[in-house]
C-alpha cells in the first residue's frame, strides 16, 4: 500500500468510496453522495488530503478540513478518514494517518479533532490506538434512516 496527496484526478475514486457510506450508513451526515466534481471541489479546500492505494487503485483517504471558520480556532484541524468497503481492518487508516499527522505538526497545526457517529468499533478503536482521547459526545444530534444518533468526539495533541 502506497500513501500519497491526492489530486482533483483522485476525484472520482473518492467520491466512489464515499457513497456508500452516505448511502447506507449514518457514519456520514450527508444525505446524497458527493459527485466527482464536488469531491474535487473538496480535495481543493482541504488543509490536507490523502489518497491510499493498493496495486495503483485508490482503497482510501484521508484529510484535514477546518475545524472552525473563527480565527482563534485556526490551529485546530478536523480529520476523516474512508476506505472502501471491505477494505476495512487492514491497516489502511494507520497508514494514511502516519502520514498526515506529521504533515499536519509541519504546517502548523497543534490539535486533530476527529468526530464519529456511535456506533463506529471501527473508527472509535483506530483513534484511540493513534492516542485521539475522548472529549465528549453530543447525544442525539443526528437524525438518518428515521433514527436518532449521537456523535462522540476525540482530539489528538499534534505538539
Amino acid at each position: 500500500m502506497e500513501v500519497r496527496q491526492a489530486t482533483a484526478d483522485d476525484a472520482p475514486a473518492c467520491a466512489a468510496i464515499y457513497a456508500p457510506y452516505v448511502t447506507d450508513t449514518a457514519v456520514s451526515f450527508e444525505l446524497e453522495p458527493p459527485d466527482a466534481h464536488e469531491m474535487a471541489r473538496r480535495i481543493a479546500a482541504a488543509h490536507a488530503w490523502l489518497v491510499l492505494e493498493d496495486e495503483g487503485r485508490v482503497v482510501g483517504y484521508a484529510y484535514a478540513g477546518t475545524f472552525h471558520p473563527r480565527a482563534a480556532y485556526r490551529f485546530a484541524c478536523e480529520t476523516s478518514v474512508y476506505l472502501e468497503r471491505g477494505f476495512e481492518r487492514r491497516g489502511g487508516g494507520r497508514a494514511l494517518y502516519a502520514v498526515l499527522l506529521p504533515l499536519l505538526r509541519e504546517r502548523g497545526f497543534t490539535t486533530a479533532i476527529a468526530g464519529m457517529t456511535l456506533p463506529n468499533p471501527g473508527s472509535e478503536g483506530l483513534h484511540r490506538a493513534l492516542g485521539f482521547e475522548p472529549v465528549g459526545t453530543y447525544r442525539r444530534v443526528g437524525f438518518k434512516f428515521d433514527a436518532w444518533h449521537d456523535v462522540a468526539w476525540t482530539q489528538l495533541m499534534l505538539r
